[in-house]
């Protein structure tokens, strides 16, 4: 396949890396565009009031283009600028942090994926529960397997399939989990602290509660250890109010809208 390979966590990050030579090992074309420094949580932010910068990156047994931008501005320029050619598949991580629930809507990882899929190509959002790995070669792996064997003619239109490791050892065998995002949302807080000039300061921290995690999501199963994978997609009309409020308006069926239908078997 050809691939095109980017990530949130900047074109040096562990887990592009490991991706990266374990794709080309196993027989695929791979185009690395990617930011050059890292870009957690800038959601799908696109850069419209300064130019983008690139830099070539050139080392032994690596080459790719590092972008002076967000996760989403690196798929833009090369599926429109960038590369000779479309790429049959985007691959965006192994991110450093599990992308489940909510964080989906903040993570550049699935939001590079994303916009792939707005550009009608399939796409797969890759990260790993742990904040510091070290070595995914493991988790490479048994990305490059699922991407040789899933059929991706399957996959419906706009569209992101998003891939979860656990921290630590992977199963053996490995076995994925398809599973639905938790509703759960984060319970947050602030540190506020003062700089060495007595001027406040604010981090923002965050856990999403297990007890409001539901069985069988992708957060509760990434949390037993197992591997997920939960298909995106990002229609966000709420069909189901939508004729309640329609009613509660009192406004006449404009076209007969209704929930679009997801047989479409190809992108």
């Amino acid at each position: 396949m050809d691939i095109l390979l980017t990530n949130d966590d900047g074109i040096n990050a562990v887990g592009l890396r490991a991706l990266y030579r374990t794709l080309l090992n196993g027989g695929h074309s791979v185009r690395v565009v990617a930011p050059v420094t890292e870009q957690s949580a800038v959601g799908h932010a696109i850069t419209l009031f300064s130019p983008l910068r690139v830099v070539e990156v050139q080392e032994v047994g690596f080459e790719g283009l590092g972008v002076v931008g967000t996760p989403a501005d690196c798929v833009k320029l090369a599926v429109h600028h960038v590369l000779a050619r479309r790429p049959d598949l985007v691959i965006s991580g192994i991110n450093a942090g599990a992308n489940v629930g909510v964080d989906v809507l903040y993570s550049g990882t699935v939001s590079a994926a994303t916009e792939g899929a707005l550009a009608g190509i399939r796409a797969l959002a890759v990260s790993v529960d742990d904040f510091r790995p070290w070595d995914l070669s493991a988790q490479a792996l048994c990305t490059a397997s699922f991407v040789a064997d899933f059929p991706w003619a399957s996959l419906p239109p706009l569209t992101v399939l998003n891939l979860n490791f656990p921290a630590g050892p992977l199963p053996y065998p490995p076995r994925i989990e398809v599973c639905p995002q938790t509703s759960a949302t984060y319970r947050d807080w602030y540190i506020e602290r003062a700089d060495p000039r007595g001027r406040p300061y604010y981090w923002l921290g965050g856990v999403i509660p297990e007890e409001l995690v539901q069985p069988g999501t992708d957060r509760a199963l990434l949390s037993q250890g197992c591997i997920t994978l939960t298909p995106l997609t990002f229609d966000l009309t709420h069909w189901a109010f939508l004729n309640v409020l329609r009613d509660t308006l009192r406004q006449p069926d404009q076209g007969g809208a209704h929930a679009p239908d997801h047989t479409e078997s190809d992108v």
